[in-house]
């Protein structure tokens, strides 16, 4: 997404990542990888449940892309890293 960012903010897509560590090792995360869109906190791993992203061992997080109408419902969603075009096409599409 860092990369990125002006192909979303393009698109009028405000990206977001969610990580279960806490928000103190969050600054320098987001520090060191000049992240430029916010993370958010998931240390009781709420977030991952609620998305079905928790590994088979109930800890690890899979990482999935997530896109969320203005509606409120999710209008994508795929594991891994897919292309921006996809990501906005699919909120575009709808």
């Amino acid at each position: 997404m860092r990369d990125e960012i002006d192909k979303f903010r393009a698109a009028k897509l405000q990206p977001l990542g969610v990580n279960p560590a806490g928000v103190e090792s969050h600054r320098g995360y987001v520090e060191k990888f000049k992240f430029n869109f916010p993370l958010l906190s998931d240390p009781d791993r709420a977030i991952a449940r609620a998305y079905h992203t928790l590994k088979e061992d109930g800890q690890g997080i899979q990482r999935t892309v997530y896109a969320i109408g203005k509606d409120g419902t999710v209008c994508f969603a795929q594991r891994g890293a897919p292309p921006v075009a996809a990501i906005v096409a699919a909120v575009n599409d709808r």
